[in-house]
């Protein structure tokens, strides 16, 4: 019962502990529990104690939480002390339900001062208390936080902040330990198989969703994760301390797919558009457009155009079209005009900005336009008017470059060919013929002028309609791969030309001298070819023309991709610009988008390599036991780096089980050993 007349103390200036002495009834804290015990023997403020719990400690003066008047005889013997002991534990418990600690909180809150132990036991009791009542309220004050601090017989009222910090704190320890509870729960039940795993996962999902979100967040991120330490404690009782648990435990759940690209999700890479840039491009191609109303864009839909393309190809940017003009060749390079729909800063231009590019993997693309944009309205297809950039460029009878010019245009695309089709044709059809010799008379120029012509093999990995990994080595030197190629460098290096002469600023391209030429033209080996890789410099991006040694070229810059990369479309922004159909970025605003860009750029080409790897080695799963042959390229320490030209990868082997003789270049054969794909893991051991 709560004395309310009683409020107006004036507390004791100290708490005055009695004598203590051997039968003295003392108390104290172990393991988050009081416990009454009984002095056996005092020595020099140590205290020889006999516990509730039949355990003799020694304790000092400091430890004691309560120190009573009582006494209890000690000469009654061990086994009736503890009856005692136990029974004043009984009592001192009992009379806990007569404080309400949260009523006095309620009095006493406004007095931000200490209450000591007494002055608190006189609130909490009426009459003389005794030491039980003085226990009592000890104990209902340490078991109760929430409404005071407790301090060694002293009491301090929490604010009302603090005890609704503190009430928050309570519930939410409280959810947690529940949420534990249950998804431990959940996770045992996987684990045993007990219960259908789509069943149990629609009831995760209805009922304990944050499971969820911690299971994937420990799964991508592990000790990074911000709920890395309730992950734990789920998964602790739950028998779970493999990380690679958590992934087949998500597969199992239909959150995540056997192959997952995990890449994705840690790097935060949106795979879908959000609603306004969809709706925005939807708007845009269900629009009208009146190609002939606009007078700065020259026709040129009579021209035998063509598209040149992978069989897959679904995003057409580029176009070819050559005429015999008697004493000479007029060769077109059209790109698709994708600012001629996407403005400068519109929402869709702001979404392609944080992309950068789009992504590649043999499993998926992750276009940097929404679809219907990449894919019909701003892709060239075929007997469709579209909007164009287009180089036109004289070629003499030798196939040597006269003159150029570039000009905004309207085209039509006369017909569609795949890599293959140019590849059958190509010493039959006349044009065909006359592309492949401009081709290669540039790339010889370029070869003439120091250019590093890497030609590696290519693996190309594609997921099949049953969902069968298939792989193929692409010729990069094949005539319609050579043909394309050195068409859009010469396109790129023309349109860099141009901007530099109309002294507009771009996002130009330059690389300084390889570290050291191992060969030159294109009669480098195949080890030869891959030591020179490693020895180029890095490009650079800037806003002024330079050199670029790697293509032989005294400028350049690339403008023949723009639906598929974000630097291609402002730069046919400057061209544009230079044309004069459209107002330039200035050259800190080129300088700004190189800096925005190269994150992005270097997340996408990562998340490239390491999926195609993983689909290279999900196929190799199946090689384990078969022999190929290999390629010593280097040595590090005790192991040799070797190089598998079949699927053109690395791996390491120990040096002690081969010839420590070998050396670059030299060929050997070995047997594929591990392989895990989702572990990045590869092995061989030589046969």
């Amino acid at each position: 019962m709560i004395k309310i007349w009683q409020i107006d103390f004036q507390p004791s200036s100290c708490y005055k502990c009695p004598i203590m002495e051997s039968g003295n009834i003392v108390e104290y804290i172990d393991r988050q529990k009081i416990l009454c015990a009984v002095i056996l023997e005092v020595k020099k403020q140590r205290f020889r104690l006999l516990s509730e719990t039949n355990r003799e400690v020694n304790l000092s003066k400091n430890r004691l939480l309560h120190v009573s008047t009582t006494q209890i005889d000690l000469s009654i013997g061990r086994d009736r002390l503890i009856d005692r002991l136990k029974e004043t534990a009984h009592i001192r418990n009992s009379l806990i339900n007569q404080i309400n600690i949260s009523e006095l909180w309620i009095i006493l809150n406004t007095e931000q001062e200490w209450i000591d132990l007494p002055t608190m036991t006189s609130f909490c009791f009426n009459g003389n208390p005794s030491s039980d009542y003085e226990s009592a309220v000890i104990r209902a004050f340490f078991t109760d936080r929430l409404y005071f601090k407790f301090d060694q017989n002293r009491f301090f009222p929490h604010s009302e902040e603090q005890v609704e910090l503190k009430i928050e704190q309570v519930k939410e320890a409280e959810r947690r330990y529940g949420l534990i509870t249950k998804s431990t729960d959940f996770l045992k039940k996987i684990l045993a198989e007990k219960t259908d795993a789509k069943i149990l996962s629609e009831t995760i999902k209805k009922n304990n969703p944050e499971l969820i979100t911690i299971l994937k967040s420990y799964c991508l991120y592990k000790k990074e994760s911000e709920y890395y330490s309730l992950a734990k404690e789920i998964l602790k009782p739950a028998g779970i301390n493999d990380p690679d648990t958590i992934f087949d435990i998500l597969v199992k759940l239909d959150i995540f797919d056997e192959n997952e690209n995990i890449s994705l999700h840690i790097q935060d890479i949106p795979t879908s558009f959000s609603s306004k840039p969809m709706e925005h491009a939807t708007s845009l191609t269900k629009s009208s457009v009146d190609f002939s109303a606009n007078k700065s864009y020259e026709d040129l839909r009579s021209l035998p155009i063509i598209t040149i393309d992978g069989q897959f190809t679904q995003d057409f940017d580029d176009a070819l079209s050559i005429e015999d003009m008697g004493d000479h060749y007029r060769l077109g390079v059209h790109i698709a005009d994708v600012g001629y729909y996407i403005k400068k800063n519109d929402i869709i231009d702001q979404e392609a900005r944080l992309r950068g590019t789009s992504i590649y993997m043999p499993d998926q693309t992750i276009p940097m336009l929404p679809p219907q944009l990449a894919e019909s309205l701003c892709s060239l297809q075929a007997d469709e008017d579209r909007p164009a950039v287009s180089t036109i460029i004289n070629i003499d009878r030798s196939f040597n470059i006269i003159d150029y010019d570039i000009t905004c245009s309207i085209i039509k695309i006369k017909n569609r060919l795949t890599y293959y089709d140019v590849n059958l044709i190509i010493n039959e059809d006349d044009n065909i013929k006359i592309l492949h010799q401009i081709a290669k008379k540039f790339h010889q120029r370029r070869i003439d002028q120091g250019s590093v012509n890497i030609t590696l093999p290519n693996i190309n990995i594609w997921i099949g309609t049953n969902e069968e990994i298939n792989l193929s080595t692409l010729n990069r030197e094949s005539p319609a791969r050579l043909l394309v190629a050195e068409i859009m460098i010469m396109a790129n290096w023309l349109m860099a030309d141009y901007l530099s002469k109309k002294k507009i600023s771009a996002i130009f391209r330059s690389q300084p001298q390889p570290k050291e030429r191992v060969f030159k033209g294109d009669d480098g080996t195949l080890f030869q070819n891959y030591r020179q890789r490693r020895l180029l410099s890095r490009f650079v991006l800037n806003t002024t023309p330079a050199n670029h040694s790697g293509l032989g070229l005294d400028k350049y810059t690339t403008a023949t991709s723009p639906i598929r990369k974000y630097y291609d479309l402002v730069t046919q922004r400057q061209i544009k610009a230079a044309i004069g159909v459209e107002d330039p970025y200035t050259p800190e605003e080129i300088g700004e988008i190189i800096t925005l860009l190269k994150q992005p750029m270097s997340q996408a080409s990562l998340i490239q390599r390491e999926r195609n790897r993983y689909w290279l080695l999900k196929y190799l799963e199946k090689k384990r036991g078969k022999q190929e042959d290999a390629i010593i390229v280097g040595k590090r320490n005790d192991e040799y780096q070797i190089l598998i030209p079949e699927y053109m990868i690395e791996c390491y082997i120990s040096a002690s089980s081969l010839n420590n003789m070998l050396k670059p270049q030299d060929l050997i054969k070995v047997t594929i050993q591990n392989v895990n794909a989702r572990k990045n893991i590869f092995s061989v051991y030589p046969c």
